[in-house]
């Protein structure tokens, strides 16, 4: 053999210690676009905003989806979109920069074009995949980073690793996650149905204070101070109305909602009439 200089194989890593913590507004905003993307098209992509923290954590706390077209080997996206796009979000929030993109379902072959296009807006995007459609019987969510792959000083290809990543949300985002993710769901409650199952929730929770408080006075339960001072802040906190107010004050709130619901098939109903009519003076 000869002793010729050898070309190495050899990754060049990306920052792999990477972690990402994704807001719920993000995961409504993807699963949002799935539902209105066009009827030829199989997924979506789009461009994830937010920030860098101190600690390296990418903070991902918008998105918008961005207009494309993927053929065998090749990704159009809609650039000027993508850029009209980012300068109206700046506007609002000057703080919210492009952090990487996402896509619904999985890592496919027109990825690595798509995450090389991000790669010249920002260094080390990530790239944020949503399983819309519950394959896996859940909202599968995953956050990657790419290592690139070279061969002396010719970059091959790139590989996707995943990362660390943190779903936060308050209780009330919680609520609305926690409707979407089965796979059972036909469509979101209304606001009364709502409300009855949040008066369930409450009933079930005021009977097992009852219950507690019960065992507590039989002595059944030793007593828990931190317990039932947050019992008696809780009693407190309630206003003082007497049950014919009560009755009045929901009645009085029924009826607003009502009447909104009202109003708003009215407005439905003139807007599709006029979408017809203007159809058919095109046809004519």
């Amino acid at each position: 053999m000869g002793s010729g200089e050898q070309t190495v194989l050899q990754f060049v890593p990306s920052s792999t210690s990477l972690a990402a913590r994704v807001h719920p507004l993000v995961v409504f905003n993807i699963c949002d676009s799935y539902v209105r993307r066009p009827d030829q098209a199989e997924r979506i992509i789009g461009t994830l905003l937010g920030s860098v923290l101190p600690d390296g954590t990418v903070d991902i706390r918008n998105s918008y989806a961005v207009p494309h077209n993927e053929f065998s080997d090749q990704v159009a996206l809609d650039i000027d979109y993508h850029q009209n796009m980012l300068s109206s979000h700046q506007k609002v929030n000057p703080k919210e920069v492009i952090v990487g993109w996402f896509s619904t379902g999985g890592v496919t072959g027109g990825s690595t074009l798509i995450h090389e296009f991000y790669s010249r807006e920002i260094s080390n995007p990530i790239h944020l995949t949503v399983d819309t459609e519950f394959k896996s019987g859940g909202a599968s969510i995953k956050a990657y980073v790419a290592i690139n792959l070279s061969l002396g000083e010719q970059q091959l290809a790139a590989q996707f690793q995943e990362i660390p990543f943190d779903l936060r949300m308050v209780e009330v985002e919680k609520i609305g996650f926690d409707v979407i993710k089965p796979t059972n769901v036909d469509k979101l409650p209304s606001d009364i149905e709502g409300m009855e199952a949040s008066m369930k929730r409450l009933l079930a929770l005021i009977d097992d204070i009852y219950r507690y408080t019960d065992d507590v006075v039989e002595g059944r339960v030793a007593p828990d101070n931190k317990i039932g001072r947050f019992i008696s802040e809780s009693v407190a906190s309630l206003p003082k109305l007497s049950p014919h107010a009560f009755d009045k004050l929901v009645n009085d709130s029924l009826q607003d909602q009502l009447l909104l619901l009202y109003l708003s098939g009215i407005t439905r109903t003139q807007l599709s009439l006029a979408e017809k009519l203007n159809t058919a003076a095109q046809i004519l």
